[in-house]
């Protein structure tokens, strides 16, 4: 038997393109202003991390979203197809798994969801690493959608 044949095989491993993820991981406070506001109303705690494998990025947020408590756990993984990451959040607010999507493009970042009519985000991560800002917007001609705008910059906290 040769040496090859004896070697257990390996699984493949995570896609590389999961690398454009890495930006996120570690934990940010957020602090934001629906429009309109004029003082912050928007403050929120957020930690993303690798799930072992290394496949998939596990976000857990807290959020007070103008006196409303919000809890969630995400996964999201990798779609090679679509070469974007599709993520599933179970939230305290409702009691379905909500999808969305994230493309990432360098410091440039879109988040997506269809439920209540759409919404995206779209955002940029600072070149140095330390902050994200950006905005939520509901999908244009979609009333009482449930999707609130409002804009915020996390920092990393570590």
């Amino acid at each position: 038997m040769s040496e090859e044949q004896t070697q257990p095989q390996q699984p493949p491993g995570p896609d590389p393109a999961l690398g454009r993820l890495e930006p996120f991981v570690g934990t940010w406070s957020i602090r934001g202003r629906t429009l309109g506001s004029t003082a912050d109303n928007v403050s929120a705690r957020t930690t993303f991390e690798w799930l072992p494998g290394g496949f998939f990025l596990k976000q857990t947020f807290e959020a007070d979203f103008v006196g409303m408590k919000i809890q969630s756990l995400e996964i999201i993984g990798y779609d090679p197809s679509s070469d974007t990451f599709p993520s599933t959040v179970y939230s305290n607010l409702v009691g379905i798994p909500i999808p969305y999507r994230y493309d990432v493009r360098g410091s440039d970042v879109t988040i997506t969801t269809d439920l209540g009519g759409g919404a995206r985000m779209t955002g940029r991560i600072s070149e140095d690493g330390t902050t994200f800002s950006g905005g939520w917007r509901p999908n244009p001609n979609v009333e009482n959608s449930g999707n609130v705008p409002y804009d915020f910059v996390g920092t990393r906290v570590k």
